[in-house]
């Protein structure tokens, strides 16, 4: 189990401290607005080269100029495969950290023109094929890859027989949490695949925090969420930075973080504290090389 000296209060700022990201070039999706504005700026406050992968560019342009710093905006739709090859075709040279923080949160149901579940499409298949094209620059950057996942994946495994819920009634918490399950699993087997190449992939569970994620459910006013463990923008975006950046965690990979730690394996819900644990089957190497495997063939039908 891997622990390190920051938690629950560390900011993205604090754990980026000292470290010196000059001449790294950086990507991260969804960077427009909540934590993924606040990863941006860590990365960018140690001299990163960060590039925003947004829908919205006029919303990218204004986070870019907030930061400052060396920041890019290229236009980015996960769930439009047109829209990722253009941004992977465009891309040039080394990758050295990849963070795939974008998401959609229990949204209504909705699917792609290719009939795919739309929380799954957006959540992992857009990270997925974003990360296979960008394969060669990840290889050359011997880059990190940090997978935005969230304790959501306790509320279901991937259902393989189903996962577009062709057949089972939709329901927006369910298909959340096996997007996020998908998450966990891409990490899993992106290290197995990648790891000769010098990338390492982990997910990462960033907290409760309230941002334009929480726009399909009742959000603050739900009372679900005791108040004492939500965290602000800054402290949300900790561990993917801790995880993408940290010579502490230099060669770790396959994991999944909470709190700026290792979360501990369960097997049943109830056995970690709130918002923390990883279920089993979301690190299950069997799966994960099955779900690999899905995703290559929906992609190569697309």
């Amino acid at each position: 189990m891997i622990t390190t000296p920051f938690g629950f209060s560390s900011t993205a700022a604090e754990v980026a401290e000292g470290i010196d990201l000059t001449r790294k070039r950086a990507i991260v999706t969804g960077a427009a607005s909540g934590i993924g504005i606040e990863t941006a700026r860590a990365l960018a406050g140690r001299g990163a080269e960060v590039t925003l992968a947004v829908r919205d560019t006029a919303a990218g342009e204004r986070t870019a100029r907030d930061i400052g710093g060396d920041v890019h905006v290229a236009r980015l739709d996960l769930t439009d495969l047109a829209s990722i090859d253009a941004f992977t075709s465009a891309w040039d040279g080394p990758l050295h950290v990849l963070i795939a923080n974008a998401g959609v949160m229990a949204s209504p149901e909705q699917r792609t023109e290719q009939g795919w579940e739309w929380q799954f499409a957006t959540n992992h298949l857009g990270h997925f094929a974003l990360a296979t094209n960008l394969h060669p620059a990840l290889r050359a950057g011997n880059a990190r890859i940090v997978v935005v996942s969230s304790t959501g994946h306790m509320i279901s495994p991937v259902v393989f027989d189903d996962v577009h819920y062709a057949f089972r009634p939709y329901d927006p918490w369910s298909a959340y949490g096996q997007s996020k399950t998908a998450n966990v699993l891409f990490a899993v087997e992106a290290t197995r695949r990648w790891a000769a190449d010098g990338i390492t992939a982990n997910a990462v569970m960033p907290g409760a925090i309230y941002t334009n994620l929480q726009r399909h459910t009742e959000g603050r006013g739900s009372g679900t969420v005791d108040p004492s463990v939500v965290k602000t923008p800054e402290q949300g975006a900790a561990t993917s930075v801790l995880v993408a950046t940290s010579p502490l965690l230099d060669g770790i990979a396959g994991r999944y973080f909470d709190d700026c730690d290792e979360a501990q394996t369960v097997d049943r819900r109830g056995e970690a504290p709130p918002l923390h644990g990883v279920a089993r089957y979301a690190l299950d190497p069997d799966n994960a090389a099955r779900l690999w495997t899905y995703s290559e063939t929906l992609l190569a039908k697309a």
